[in-house]
């Protein structure tokens, strides 16, 4: 069987080997998918409102190589909404002494 096979005995070793590892860092994976969000949000607002740079150039500074779905900016409410891998999560300008913060309700937002 390895004889006449051996690419497809490789590849059956490797993806048991990746479904092994996967199932094993569950946690962690799936506690991925909020940081991306988290990150773009917070990162952002900071950028925005607390250093007070133009709005082109915080999105470069908060780009990642993981694109977000979705993005907005309420300049009004100075909250940052960011969405990535499913994950939507919020930031907000609390104040000059605070700066910006993640907030928790985000993932009920529509």
């Amino acid at each position: 069987m390895i004889r006449r096979h051996p690419l497809r005995v490789g590849l059956f070793l490797l993806v048991s080997a990746l479904l092994a590892w996967s199932w094993q860092n569950r946690v962690h994976l799936a506690a991925f998918p909020p940081i991306i969000g988290a990150y773009t949000a917070k990162e952002y607002c900071s950028c925005r409102y607390v250093m007070g740079n133009s709005a082109s150039y915080c999105q470069g500074y908060a780009k990642q190589y993981v694109p977000t779905s979705d993005f907005r900016d309420d300049e009004v409410h100075k909250r940052v909404t960011a969405r990535g891998l499913g994950s939507t999560q919020s930031a907000a300008w609390l104040g000059a002494r605070e700066g910006c913060r993640l907030l928790p309700e985000a993932d009920r937002q529509p």
